[in-house]
């Protein structure tokens, strides 16, 4: 395979324009389908392709089969105190979520700390937007998902949880740049598998097993991805469950298991108004003191700089804001191909 994939480059408007019209051809309702463009293509600004514009196809396709609704009607389904529940209604997982997020900041506004679980949702992507989402706001925001097993739980060969990704941030007194940790707890997001095979690549063998639970470089025969750092990665997805599947009322991974069914995905978004600790001031400086202790520490040889989580994201989302989104030929003619389908114009700089 190729280490060198062809990639062209695109702008961030034309592209997220471009994504929207594909998904509202597709089946989303037109705020549904710019909220699933913004998502998608905000993770290819950092670089996350993997969790990018190359998910558009499957996620027509997911409206195809009725595992997302594409005219879903969430709703509010319980409130107690300063925890909230949503019936998700199969809605997309951009909008989903988003819906979590600012229900979250609304409670913790109330209470100090606000938690809204959203389950039967769908793919949520790359979660970090909502916590960033809630950064902006001033709060600390936790996100985690929840999904089908597509990961092998640790002693075992085959899939037996979730990759379930969790996302921290943090705001600072640079609004624009929160510190955010976005992490899945497989050793890579089954999305860079997805990535490495649209353009071309093999990857390494600790990324995921065959169908035999055998190690593999070649990602078309990726069946489960393996956990990172074995017992410690599976362990944490099978508590994320808990809180956000077992907890939230709709269990995924024991449905999957013992009922050979499909329960869907769920979400969860935590607030923490830092009003409820002492001077609101006070975090964001103390944000920014410890960013400055960690960014002084002495580089490790060959690396220029000591970046923070998610700085790497926003260095290059500038980067690609003024000179455009590089991306893989297999993206392109996949996103080219459903275009063709649905009778939408390709843009010039893909054509």
């Amino acid at each position: 395979m190729s280490t060198e994939p062809a990639r062209r480059v695109i702008a961030n408007d034309t592209l997220e324009a471009f994504s929207a019209s594909l998904l509202e051809a597709g089946g989303f309702r037109a705020d549904y389908a710019r909220q699933s463009a913004e998502l998608l293509v905000w993770a290819n600004l950092r670089g996350a392709d993997s969790h990018g514009v190359l998910r558009i196809p499957r996620y027509i396709e997911m409206a195809e089969l009725g595992i997302v609704k594409g005219d879903a009607k969430p709703e509010l389904s319980r409130e107690f105190g300063a925890v909230a529940i949503i019936d998700g209604d199969r809605v997309p997982g951009a909008t989903g979520m988003s819906m979590a997020a600012d229900k979250a900041v609304e409670l913790a506004e109330k209470f100090g700390i606000g938690l809204c679980s959203i389950v039967r949702t769908s793919h949520a992507g790359a979660i970090g937007y909502f916590t960033e989402r809630v950064a902006r706001a001033g709060m600390v925001g936790i996100a985690m998902t929840a999904s089908k097993p597509l990961m092998v739980y640790h002693g075992s060969r085959v899939e037996g949880v979730s990759t379930n990704p969790i996302s921290i941030a943090a705001p600072s007194r640079n609004a624009a740049r929160p510190i955010v940790l976005d992490m899945s707890t497989a050793a890579v997001a089954l999305g860079k598998v997805m990535a490495a095979k649209d353009a071309g690549r093999s990857i390494p063998p600790d990324w995921g097993v065959d169908s035999k639970g055998i190690a593999t470089t070649d990602p078309t025969r990726v069946k489960a991805v393996l956990p990172m750092a074995g017992p410690k990665g599976s362990g944490l997805s099978l508590m994320i469950e808990i809180l956000v599947s077992v907890l939230g009322g709709n269990p995924l991974i024991s449905a999957a298991l013992t009922d050979k069914r499909d329960a869907g995905f769920n979400g969860l978004i935590i607030a923490l108004s830092p009003t409820a600790f002492g001077p609101r001031d006070h975090l964001e400086d103390e944000v920014d003191r410890l960013a400055r202790a960690i960014k002084d520490l002495p580089p490790a040889l060959g690396t220029d700089d000591v970046l923070l989580p998610g700085e790497r994201g926003f260095l290059l989302a500038e980067r690609r804001l003024q000179e455009g989104i590089p991306l893989a030929h297999g993206t392109i003619g996949r996103l080219a191909e459903e275009a063709g389908k649905r009778g939408i114009a390709v843009p010039l700089e893909l054509a």
